[in-house]
């Protein structure tokens, strides 16, 4: 008579089984959320560029009118107070200036299609440092998820596959054994997955409350409503622009006649 014997399974391999599931969950979860996050921050970036462009460069040229307004003023007048305003004037123009000047660098705009979408969230599911077993595996993750982050929103579809087979042919890929080490390396996991999830959900929280979120947000309610809001902000510089240059060739003109 044949009398198969079956091998009991342990309540550690119970336990390590169920945690495993846990985790999966998470991974999952964890990489939907690092997605949703690198995706408010390109389009965020993009929005701000596109402001700059639009808006920035007529506050620039706002803010440089008014610093001649100002220093035509202090020459004129030759307080101390008027002679403080202006450069405070010509303060305001450079900073204007230079913030042009850095959002002329960044990108025209971000749509990232379904394809990258779904490569970059492979990519973090495989890849995230949360997942990590040991501090030199971690450290090999951060580095590859500072550059599928940076792929990301560059749209570089190739770069991505790359980090992924990097990742997965190099050593530290490899898992090690015994159920008792298995258990609390996943317990670990599961800690590090939850921080990092609660420390996403603070971050996206602080992008939506970022004052080119919520102008962002007034421009989509606008454009709901049939309206341009940068375009109308845009009209209501030229008109203020127009006003300061008028105050500058007064103020010249005036000069000139004393002279």
């Amino acid at each position: 008579m044949h009398t198969e014997i079956t091998r009991r399974v342990s309540p550690e391999e119970e336990e390590l089984a169920k945690k495993r599931e846990e985790l999966a969950l998470l991974h999952a979860e964890l990489a939907d959320r690092e997605l949703l996050l690198t995706d408010l921050r390109a389009e965020l970036s993009a929005f701000e560029a596109l402001y700059l462009r639009q808006i920035g460069t007529l506050y620039a040229q706002l803010d440089e009118w008014n610093a001649k307004v100002a220093e035509r003023f202090a020459e004129q007048e030759g307080t101390e107070e008027a002679r403080s305003a202006a450069t405070q004037a010509r303060a305001q123009a450079e900073e204007s200036n230079s913030a042009v000047r850095e959002g002329a660098a960044k990108g025209e705009g971000f749509k990232a299609s379904p394809e990258l979408k779904k490569l970059f969230r492979e990519v973090a599911m495989r890849i995230h440092p949360d997942h990590a077993t040991d501090e030199a595996d971690r450290h090999k993750r951060t580095q590859l998820m500072k550059e599928a982050n940076a792929a990301y929103e560059r749209g570089d579809a190739e770069t991505l596959r790359r980090i992924l087979e990097e990742y997965e042919s190099s050593p530290e890929s490899v898992k090690g054994e015994g159920v008792a080490a298995d258990l609390m390396r996943v317990i670990r996991q599961i800690r590090q997955v939850r921080s990092r999830l609660s420390q996403i959900e603070l971050e996206i929280a602080s992008l939506i409350d970022s004052d080119i979120a919520k102008l962002r947000a007034k421009v989509e309610v606008a454009r709901a409503e049939g309206r341009e809001l940068l375009t109308e902000m845009a009209e209501d510089l030229r008109k203020r622009i127009d006003a300061a240059r008028r105050r500058f060739e007064a103020g010249s003109g005036a000069k000139a006649a004393k002279t």
